[in-house]
């Protein structure tokens, strides 16, 4: 498997686990596992692959770690690197902007020259709207630990099915 870091910010630890259950489940040792506040272009530097997690607060904003960690990611030449994004919301309570977080971070690298993978269908949600979708997909995976805590785990085994050949 190409060398993987999984990044996440997290203010309520929703993330984290989150990013902890996917790194479990891809074999991702947990010394590869990194709080976003902690990122700099050295750490970043030493993956192929980056799977990237945030959850969305107040009106379809980044989780705060993120503000600094995007401007890390932007400095950098990202065009041999492959990412992955998730991102943590509400659907029932901010359906309108629901994981609009992980909509932000793919619209500030898409033209980096990365190459993204992962997105997933947006059927099996319930939300308004949101800018992480792009023609019926989510850019990447879509977790509400508030209202289908009851999905996380087979959704995130689906992904890790999706995304695990590019991984190779």
């Amino acid at each position: 498997m190409k060398k993987t870091g999984v990044f996440y910010g997290s203010t309520t630890g929703t993330t984290e686990s989150v990013a902890n259950l996917i790194a479990k489940k891809l074999g991702v040792a947990p010394a590869d596992v990194h709080d976003v506040s902690k990122m700099n272009a050295d750490v970043v530097g030493a993956y192929e692959v980056l799977i990237l997690g945030t959850s969305t607060w107040g009106d379809g904003e980044l989780q705060d770690d993120w503000y600094d960690g995007i401007k890390v990611l932007k400095g950098m030449d990202l065009k041999d690197k492959i990412i992955a994004l998730f991102g943590c919301g509400d659907s029932e309570s901010y359906g309108d902007t629901f994981c609009d977080g992980m909509g932000i971070l793919y619209e500030d690298l898409k033209g980096s020259g990365c190459r993204f993978i992962g997105a997933v269908p947006d059927t099996d949600y319930t939300y308004s709207s949101s800018v992480s979708v792009i023609d019926g997909n989510f850019v990447g995976l879509a977790i509400d630990e508030m209202n289908e805590s009851g999905k996380t785990e087979e959704r995130v085994t689906a992904w890790i099915g999706l995304i695990k050949a590019e991984l190779a």
